[in-house]
């Protein structure tokens, strides 16, 4: 267990008020196999939801190993709805949580039903359980630390801005549904804009082939 000083020397309010903040820290069993990098690589911040009943489930998930690697996919840190924080990968590791951007980032996964079982049906597609009040203030205080310990960091992203690949739905094949959705509508964007100090970053849709 983790406990660290969350704050930042710059003249904004939120971000000079110092706050402990206990981080459990509890690695994958594949995390030494993740690929080091060095943390000045580090420049952007993705978020996430689980979208999987309860952090048991996700813990479940991130233990899988799907790679010949020996490793699998999961966030770097989870934010349970208690407001509790696990470190499952460290920042110094890449993780597997975004495709094309994992080299670069750091994954925080929020603890949320999101559209659980029924990711892929056309007619389950909303979520319908807001973000707690301790998940969203702890995220806060992650983020402010996070931007100290790595001050490169000038980028945030949903899952959703980044991933915008497109997958028949289970029920309909004519149907095409996002990919990734998360952190989802019921994420509140404004209030961690306001907080924290970063650009939220989109993927350039890609443009059709010409014939």
């Amino acid at each position: 267990m983790r406990a660290a000083l969350a704050g930042s020397n710059a003249a904004c309010d939120t971000l000079s008020m110092p706050v402990i903040l206990t981080i459990h820290d509890q690695p994958l069993p594949y995390e030494s196999h993740l690929e080091e990098r060095a943390p000045a690589s580090i420049d952007l911040i993705v978020i996430h939801c689980t979208e999987l009943p309860d952090m048991a489930t996700a813990r479940e998930f991130g233990e899988r190993v799907r790679y010949a690697s020996g490793t699998g996919n999961s966030g770097h840190y989870y934010v349970d709805v208690d407001g509790r924080i696990y470190r499952y990968v460290a920042d110094t590791r890449i993780a597997n949580h975004t495709v094309g951007y994992n080299t670069r980032s750091i994954g925080i996964e929020l603890a949320n039903v999101g559209r659980y079982p029924y990711w892929g049906d056309s007619r389950h597609q909303a979520f319908t359980v807001p973000y707690t009040e301790p998940q969203i203030e702890s995220l806060l205080a992650l983020l402010r630390l996070l931007r100290n310990d790595h001050p490169g960091i000038r980028y945030i992203a949903g899952h959703e801005d980044l991933d915008l690949r497109l997958e028949p739905a289970v029920d309909d094949a004519t149907i095409m549904l996002p990919r990734r959705q998360d952190p989802g509508p019921l994420f509140p964007w404004p209030r961690v804009m306001a907080d924290i100090p970063l650009q939220r970053l989109h993927a350039a849709p890609e443009m059709p082939a010409k014939l």
